[in-house]
């Protein structure tokens, strides 16, 4: 918190053009719940969010080093923004959930599509000074550019943009820009960014559902894009092979597409992501089995497919395969193979209620996620199948 400040400064950056306008409303419910808070609490409020994607830009960037709080709002798309805008930095970020997907806020068990009770775990977040320093993921180009046209989450592609960049990478003077963010929750790499591009761009009602239905169809039409990783693994060992796999996701947080927990090993506080991907094309009966689990974080009992914890992994184009779409972090297009993406050991800071980080602590501790991990069967060092 800056010392040179009468009252600590809580700014807020919004997407009001996301939901076909609703978002501007609840931009304004969200401003009208913090301001009445300060009076009693004894903090400033400051609205960053602007009218268009160049003012709301505009204006986050120009209040660099002026708040001592930033809250974002909306899904995904606005998590993506503020974990680029304060990574290292110490500033917490605030999140009110009201995304169609939500994955990032779902994963640290935030509220979700609750304004109030959002808004209200902040303040109290704050008044206590409780927060989370969590680890994001950080995926950097290994000589490739991001290209044109490239996809983008409705966050996005509604007019906010993370750290500046146009969603397809592209800065304001029309030079391309490499890949260089951090993501929070996952780096999809293979069909889980098809979907995820097929979901943004659906006009079906709810974001779990339309995400739902972009994996049955996703699923109809399977193809085995081919990558070339090199895996450095929690000890330091690197590991070098080809996979040939229709999925491929690098992930920081377990939850993806409005609440499938694609990788429920994850931990925000271990220094690790999980890579997790298929070993093969699963049959029918197969598929509909790890569908069953979707929801019940068992999906990775499913020996199709493969999961290893990692410290960093290479990620180029192998020759075998399909040609990788794009990738897809925290469902925002950050370019083509080839990557490098590493694990950033808590380098976020997150305004948690003190019951939420209780929680984490109990639920989400070594001990649990090691007794989920021999549940399904898995070796906790290898991922491997011990029986």
């Amino acid at each position: 918190m800056n010392e040179h400040r009468n009252h600590a400064v809580v700014a807020v950056i919004g997407n009001p053009v996301s939901n076909n306008g609703k978002g501007a409303k609840v931009d304004k419910r969200v401003m009208d719940l913090l301001v009445s808070r300060s009076e009693v609490h004894g903090f400033d409020v400051t609205d960053l969010t602007g009218g268009t994607l160049e003012e709301s830009l505009g204006n986050l960037e120009n209040a660099k080093g002026t708040y001592d709080y930033l809250i974002v709002v909306g899904g995904d798309g606005m998590v993506s923004l503020g974990v680029n805008a304060v990574a290292d930095s110490g500033v917490p970020l605030g999140i009110v959930g009201v995304g169609s997907g939500n994955d990032f806020a779902r994963g640290l068990e935030l509220p979700v599509n609750r304004i109030e009770t959002a808004v209200e775990g902040i303040v109290g977040a704050i008044v206590c000074g409780s927060h989370m320093d969590i680890d994001m993921g950080h995926v950097t180009s290994l000589g490739g550019a991001i290209p044109d046209g490239a996809a983008s989450n409705d966050a996005v592609s509604n007019g906010i943009a993370s750290n500046g960049i146009a969603s397809n990478g592209i800065v304001p003077n029309g030079e391309s820009e490499s890949t260089d963010r951090r993501f929070a929750g996952m780096l999809s790499c293979g069909i889980d960014a098809s979907i995820n591009d097929r979901a943004n761009h659906s006009n079906l009602p709810g974001g779990s559902f339309r995400y739902f239905a972009a994996v049955l169809m996703e699923l109809m039409h399977m193809k085995r894009y081919g990558y070339h990783v090199v895996i450095t693994d929690e000890h330091g060992d690197v590991e070098e092979r080809d996979i040939v796999t229709p999925l491929l996701t690098v992930a920081n947080s377990r939850h993806i597409g409005g609440g499938i927990e694609l990788s429920p090993y994850s931990s925000f506080e271990d220094g690790l992501l999980d890579m997790v991907w298929m070993e093969r094309v699963p049959t029918l009966p197969e598929i509909a089995k790890a569908l069953r689990h979707a929801y019940d974080g068992k999906v990775l009992a499913c020996d199709f497919l493969a999961w290893r914890r990692v410290r960093s992994v290479s990620i180029t184009r192998a020759e075998e395969g399909d040609e990788p779409p794009v990738l897809m972090a925290d469902g925002e297009s950050v370019g083509m193979l080839p990557v490098h993406v590493e694990a950033a050991g808590r380098t976020l800071r997150v305004l948690v209620p003190p019951a939420v980080v209780d929680w984490h602590r109990r639920e989400r501790g070594e001990e649990q996620l090691l007794h989920a991990i021999e549940r399904d069967g898995r070796d906790p060092v290898t991922g491997s199948f011990l029986r």
